[in-house]
């Protein structure tokens, strides 16, 4: 009876009609991921071997138990809301930034684009813009913390300036393409009777999209923490830069308590633009 029932052909509603497709695509994936395995000389395997095995239980060893004392819970939680303190800071001045960049670069606010074609020199403008937005973002923000490290010295507010840059790049594309995806037609009416472009943003655009653009503003504000924390690691102040130095003393249980406090902040970060999220939509 199984014999027989093996041989019978799958019904057609069991069959998946795309199978050929499917299985060319997965190998094909495989064949272009292969390169880059090699090249990356990615060998997982390497930690399981007896050598490095015994290295990493050591190293984890360390950990437990974390590192209570009073005094330096104290100085952790001072490094922790200076952490906070560069994300929060550099989103301000990000926003300071991205806010008349994407103004300039939007296409829906230009009254030349009524007519159809945009004027060339607000076009050159809006696309030199475009350029700069591109530039801003496409350094991370740790090469930007290695150069002001080197410029305003060891501190906080290389971090600031470098979380400034970077994120001002990618707040002014990403809030060009919200408003330019939108509806614009009140933004348009506006323009053709006589606005100025200030007006249409506030009276057209804005209300239309605030929502969303406030949405990704608290996203990003979310990653800034994190990427605060990364940025202590080259000297830009917080607390990454304080796990860095407990890391190079081998005080295993500070950098447990740095750990389990740092995922305890992005927790609440996370809470906290979900709340805001809730609270706008």
């Amino acid at each position: 009876m199984t014999s027989a029932t093996a041989r019978l052909p799958m019904r057609p509603e069991l069959r998946d009609p795309a199978w050929r497709g499917r299985i060319f695509w997965a190998l094909a994936g495989l064949l272009l991921l292969w390169p880059a395995l090699v090249l990356t000389e990615f060998k997982p395997w390497v930690m399981v071997e007896p050598g490095t095995l015994k290295s990493t239980l050591k190293f984890l060893s360390d950990f437990v138990p974390p590192k209570v004392e009073p005094d330096f819970l104290l100085l952790v939680a001072r490094e922790t809301w200076r952490t906070v303190a560069i994300a929060t800071a550099g989103m301000a001045l990000a926003l300071l930034l991205a806010l008349p960049l994407t103004l300039l670069s939007v296409r829906v606010l230009s009254v030349s684009a009524l007519s159809g074609r945009m004027a060339p020199v607000p076009a050159a403008l809006r696309q030199l813009v475009r350029w700069l937005l591109i530039v801003l973002r496409s350094v991370p923000e740790l090469i930007w913390a290695l150069i002001f490290v080197r410029v305003v010295g060891l501190g906080p507010t290389a971090g600031v300036l470098a979380i400034a840059l970077t994120y001002s790049g990618m707040l002014g594309k990403v809030y060009g393409e919200i408003l330019e995806s939108g509806e614009s037609h009140v933004t348009v009416s506006l323009l053709r009777n006589g606005s100025g472009r200030l007006q249409a943003f506030f009276y057209g655009l804005l209300p239309q999209n605030a929502a969303e653009l406030t949405s990704y503003s608290v996203y990003r504000w979310e990653c800034a923490i994190r990427s605060s924390a990364v940025l202590g690691f080259v000297g830009a102040g917080g607390l990454g830069q304080q796990m860095d130095a407990s890391m190079k003393m081998f005080t295993g249980a500070e950098v447990s308590t740095m750990l389990l406090v740092f995922m305890a902040l992005v927790w609440l970060a996370d809470q906290a633009s979900a709340w805001l999220r809730k609270a706008l939509g």
